[in-house]
């Protein structure tokens, strides 16, 4: 009975280290994610540099993980080639190195204090950046309560008759030791959690010197599986970044573990203290890692293209294979084929993103390519659309509960708005677009600033749009429908300075007048679609009025 107690208290330990871990990356990405997001994009330009933006991006959101998938979605937008993409996961991999490192230090003191400042950051204002905050303090609290915890479950475990047993056998077979702490940095999904555990342990002489080596390499190998997992279901250009992290990491995570099988490398050369060997080691291999993969990473990304992009040849165009997530054979689950929908419209989604970020890079710089594609994205949306509309007329043939049928409606709702939003894209702006180069007109200094704040503000709102198809949050949509107002300030103001500028006599802002005012018309009514999104999740928390009429 008193094992089984030692377990329990040991299992609560690590989830809370694992919902401390969550905590704290959620609050980030809620406050800043958007801030961090456009500032990598811009930070990535060759490999070094995006090597180093990674870095310290996988320092900020403290997962090496989260910033694969941000890097994926921007390579399958076509905002970097994939060799800079697997270029900033490596520079990731040793940023989370460093986490782990600076969360070994003796920070026992700061507990109480991160936890009382995250209740008062929290509770203190209704600000959703105060109230992110306040989780992003809890959640470090809560993290180095749960090492202390995990230390203090694990000392009766020196007592233990079956333990030994079992690391007697890994010690003899450091294959199945390197298998298992793969298994478990996979099942964390975390190799900070996953090594400061193993940390932990290594500190109450629970971990033998001798299989602290293959078991962080282990670990490695598995947190390296982790993103290519996630994005199995992408498409391909965002899977190449990941599955390159596996390729260089853990084709390298098995070299040096073949090493170690050779050569028998103590980890006392790291540190005579366990617990800092594991540290010090982790960030050994994935500095390693970076070193010697960065010059390799456009040659694995050119391979992994070759390799798993299913092509046709038709005529002289190549054209990608894409397989629909409306599945008929669900349709006789309406709680699965509405899911299937929600997939097939996120699909929608990185789309729209793509083409609203494109649109001005053509009213920057005319590109016919971008413009066609632009248009070819508008008829591959109205097609995704119509098929989503038959498809959910078919669900609703079912029988439907409340609240799936409201979702089903909500889904159909929103669909609409985000093919109106591509027409807008494709038809209105494009045309703008061929007006300005064919005219050579020119925007005003201060006019093209003010059109492309307000496309930055635009694509900000687009993105919390999107994330309330994967989670309807409250605050999420608060904040998307209080953006409008914003938008609607910003225009308003730009088209005051741009009257002010025609009666100062500036020619740019003369010529292009027209095309101005009405971009940043469609601007507003494309974000007006957006925030329309977040209505039935206000409506269904009750925090939306039926009428603005007195």
């Amino acid at each position: 009975m008193s094992g089984m107690v030692v377990f329990i208290n040991l299992a609560g330990a690590v989830a809370l280290l694992l919902w401390a871990t969550r905590m704290v990356r959620t609050g980030i990405e809620r406050a800043y994610g958007n801030q961090l997001r456009d500032k990598l994009r811009l930070a990535i330009g060759n490999r070094v540099t995006a090597a180093i933006a990674g870095f310290f991006f996988a320092i900020a959101l403290q997962s090496a993980t989260a910033v694969a998938l941000i890097v994926a979605g921007f390579v399958a937008s076509g905002y970097v080639s994939t060799a800079i993409g697997i270029a900033t996961l490596l520079g990731a991999d040793l940023g989370s190195a460093l986490v782990v490192r600076i969360l070994r230090q003796d920070l026992s003191l700061l507990v109480p204090i991160l936890l009382l400042a995250g209740t008062i950051a929290f509770r203190a204002s209704e600000s959703r950046n105060w109230r992110q905050i306040g989780r992003i303090l809890f959640g470090l609290g809560l993290l180095l309560l749960s090492l202390r915890l995990i230390g203090e479950a694990s000392i009766p475990l020196k007592t233990s008759e079956i333990l030994p047993v079992i690391i007697n056998y890994l010690s003899r077979d450091w294959i199945t030791a390197f298998v298992l702490a793969a298994l478990l940095a996979w099942a964390f999904h975390s190799s900070v959690a996953a090594v400061l555990l193993l940390a932990s342990l290594a500190d109450r002489a629970l971990i033998p010197p001798v299989l602290i080596i293959p078991l962080v390499l282990g670990i490695n190998f598995g947190a390296a599986v982790i993103g290519a997992v996630l994005t199995r279901g992408e498409r391909v250009d965002a899977r190449i970044v990941p599955l390159g992290n596996v390729a260089i990491r853990g084709l390298g995570t098995l070299l040096a573990l073949a090493a170690q099988l050779s050569f028998e490398l103590q980890s006392s050369f790291f540190s005579v203290h366990p617990g800092d060997a594991v540290v010090l080691i982790h960030l050994a291999i994935n500095l390693a890692v970076l070193v010697f993969g960065l010059p390799f990473c456009g040659i694995v990304g050119r391979l992994l293209q070759t390799w798993l992009r299913p092509v046709e040849q038709i005529g002289e165009t190549m054209v990608e294979k894409r397989m629909s997530a409306l599945k008929p054979e669900h349709l006789s689950n309406p709680h699965q084929a509405i899911a299937d929908a929600t997939r097939e419209v996120l699909t929608v989604c990185e789309r729209i993103e793509l083409m609203l970020t494109w649109i001005f890079d053509v009213f920057d710089t005319p590109d016919k390519q971008k413009i066609v594609r632009i248009e070819e994205l508008d008829d591959e949306i109205d097609e995704t659309h119509r098929e989503i509309k038959f498809y959910l007329a078919k669900i609703s043939q079912s029988t439907l509960d409340d609240k799936s049928a409201d979702l089903l409606q909500d889904l159909l709702g929103a669909t609409i708005k985000l093919e109106q939003a591509a027409d807008i894209i494709a038809q209105n702006m494009v045309t703008r677009a061929r007006k300005k180069h064919a005219r050579n007109i020119a925007f005003s200094t201060e006019g093209w600033h003010e059109l492309k704040d307000l496309h930055q503000e635009v694509m900000r709102n687009a993105r919390l749009a999107f994330n309330l198809f994967v989670n309807r949050d409250v605050e999420h949509a608060r904040e998307l429908v209080a953006q409008k107002e914003v938008v609607r300030t910003m225009v308003r103001n730009s088209e005051e300075s741009h009257m002010q500028r025609l009666r100062d006599g500036n020619d740019n802002s003369y010529d292009s007048s027209s095309i101005h005012i009405d971009t940043m018309r469609d601007l507003k009514e494309i974000n007006s679609l957006f925030a329309s999104i977040a209505y039935p999740v206000l409506a269904s928390a009750g925090m939306l009025r039926k009428s603005r009429l007195l």
